[in-house]
């Protein structure tokens, strides 16, 4: 499912007689990249990096403060960075096995890297009350700056509530972004776009690609003309041959995280 069917341009035609109550649709839709050899090759003009070694990413983290706000999507961000370079190590906060917060410290190199669950609604494993917060607060408790990366990812869980829902915590999160970037310009905030879900019987009970293309729709305009980085889960899952998944699988996520890598270290 491309987004042509929701990037369109309805313009009028007008023609004579029968045809005169008709319209001309003209798709606007771009492809934001392919896969070539197994590997992601954008169409944005941004030069993608790989990072085949672990020390090429500690080469590239060094110094640096990650913070990872979402649902599990971004989870497996940190699950990757955990499982493939040896210098994170995981730091026991005792949370619980899927809600956290987690994180990861290599003090040799300064690196920091922190995943927390969004705050309600969740549809998940039970999690603390005390341990979710609303990433709005928690953006504007960071201080920012060149050594700071916020990745946002919010979609999964508001797969079963009206879009108005969606739009009401997009747009808190929005507003805290603008006043990070006000006080620290040199920021990089990156947004997780939503990716495609395999559609069978018992996962189509509360989850919709219909609806998540909504989300994406949404969530691409309320950032739209903010210095902040897409990651675009929705084009790189829909290229990739294997099947889709709410979970990517682990040739996709190598590709995401050398995106957002390319965007840390350019």
């Amino acid at each position: 499912m491309r987004r042509r069917e929701r990037e369109r341009e309805i313009l009028p035609w007008i023609g004579a007689g029968e045809d005169r109550d008709q319209t001309k649709v003209e798709s606007t839709y771009n492809a934001a990249g392919y896969y070539f050899q197994n590997t992601w090759r954008s169409l944005s003009g941004a030069a993608i990096q790989h990072f085949t070694k672990s020390s090429a990413i500690t080469s590239c983290l060094k110094g640096k403060i990650v913070y990872m706000h979402g649902d599990s999507t971004v989870r497996q961000w940190f699950e990757y960075l955990a499982n493939f370079v040896p210098n994170l190590k995981p730091l026991n906060l005792y949370s619980l096995r899927k809600a956290g917060p987690f994180m990861l410290v290599d003090d040799t190199n300064n690196i920091l890297v922190k995943f927390r669950c969004h705050g309600t609604p969740i549809r998940s494993s039970p999690a603390y009350t005390s341990e979710l917060r609303y990433i709005a607060n928690e953006i504007d408790r960071i201080q920012g700056g060149p050594n700071k990366v916020f990745i946002i990812t919010v979609w999964s869980h508001f797969g079963t509530y009206p879009i108005e829902a969606y739009i009401r915590r997009i747009r808190q999160i929005r507003k805290a972004v603008v006043r990070l970037l006000n006080r620290a310009p040199d920021t990089l905030v990156v947004i997780r776009t939503p990716n495609l879900q395999k559609f069978d019987p018992a996962h189509s009970l509360f989850y919709s690609n219909w609806f998540c293309l909504q989300i994406d729709t949404v969530l691409r305009a309320m950032f739209k003309g903010l210095n902040v980085k897409f990651l675009d889960a929705w084009e790189m899952t829909l290229a990739h041959h294997l099947p889709h998944d709410l979970h990517p699988a682990q040739p996709i996520i190598k590709n995401m995280i050398d995106v957002i890598l390319s965007y840390i270290c350019p």
